[in-house]
């Protein structure tokens, strides 16, 4: 990628919240040095950044700011019940977004973290309450230097779902993602195509076992590797 800010700005009036502001999305290469602090400026206002990762781009939000999580749900038109992920950027930043993990699934955490497998765990209760209707949270830490840097600028966790409207194909590149929710997030960050192209595998481990509830990169029979693991 080139060290150069896109100039394809668009903006509109933003219906999420009661901000009802302009918003003009700008688009910054992954390696320009203004990038980190656009995103983190971002985030302390509340605003949508889209962002890459090692399956697909995300479009995220801080997971501390119910504002903004609302904001994502509408922007999104996502339903609430559906919740929405946490990807961290360090297995130290796991701590603040679940709790009660058990033997299981820290070993599935030690085996394919960071990569394309989402875990759903019991979540902390200083969450805000729009992260998920349930006393449960997805988290997952991406394969990714570069959207790892930026959820690290955001603060260690960005609750953040695939880049596009639901129900329709996740973005595969920045200009995807750009042309889909130009004028409501602020940034969009552009690594290229995305490197794996299917969402992650999404397992529930809320139980005593294991169970798939969104099919992706990596197969039961993957997961039933790990030692001690069972259906």
């Amino acid at each position: 990628m080139n060290n150069t800010r896109f100039p394809m700005n668009k903006e509109k009036v933003s219906p999420c919240g009661s901000r009802h502001k302009t918003i003009t999305t700008q688009m910054f290469a992954s390696n320009d040095p203004d990038t980190l602090p656009a995103v983190a400026e971002a985030i302390r206002k509340s605003e949508l950044i889209v962002l890459p990762t090692d399956t697909v781009y995300g479009v995220g939000a801080s997971a501390l700011d119910e504002e903004a999580i609302q904001c994502l749900y509408f922007v999104k038109r996502r339903h609430t019940d559906k919740g929405i992920p946490i990807l961290l950027s360090d297995i130290c930043d796991l701590q603040k977004a679940a709790t009660n993990v058990p033997s299981y699934a820290e070993s599935l955490i030690t085996r394919f973290w960071p990569g394309p497998l989402t875990l759903v765990l019991s979540k902390r209760k200083n969450l805000p309450p729009s992260i998920s209707e349930t006393e449960y949270v997805a988290v997952r830490i991406p394969d990714h230097d570069i959207s790892r840097a930026i959820i690290r600028a955001a603060g260690g966790m960005l609750a953040t779902t695939s880049a596009n409207l639901s129900g329709h194909a996740p973005a595969q590149t920045a200009r995807d993602a750009l042309n889909v929710l130009a004028g409501a997030v602020a940034i969009v960050v552009d690594d290229g195509p995305s490197g794996g192209g299917v969402a992650s595998t999404v397992v529930d481990c809320t139980g005593d076992s294991i169970r798939i509830l969104r099919p992706g990169p990596l197969t039961l029979e993957d997961l039933l590797e790990v030692e001690g693991l069972k259906k």
